[in-house]
């Protein structure tokens, strides 16, 4: 991202703003998907009441650490890949 002056331009602000967006939407995504997976079978069928709490915890649990990375590997992700070119249509900065 380019600081102008300590100032980040509209542009900037915008594509963190995308960014934070996807980020929050993919890990909803990818935690609603490990919940199903983990937790689906014991909210489809009857199941011992052990193996049905165990499940609903386990799908729980792996839902909110899938979530809590998702959103950091992509912010991590957005933070080191620099943004966009310093020059629209040029493929490196020093182009």
């Amino acid at each position: 991202m380019s600081v102008h002056g300590g100032r980040r331009t509209q542009a900037d602000r915008d594509a963190v703003t995308v960014e934070i967006g996807y980020a929050l939407f993919s890990a909803a995504f990818a935690a609603a998907l490990f919940f199903g997976v983990v937790a689906g079978p014991a909210l489809l069928f009857h199941l011992p009441d052990l193996v049905e709490r165990w499940s609903l915890r386990t799908g729980s649990v792996l839902a909110a650490v899938v979530f809590a990375a998702r959103v950091v590997s992509v912010l991590v992700r957005f933070r080191t890949d620099g943004g966009q070119p310093s020059q629209p249509g040029r493929t490196s900065p020093d182009s």
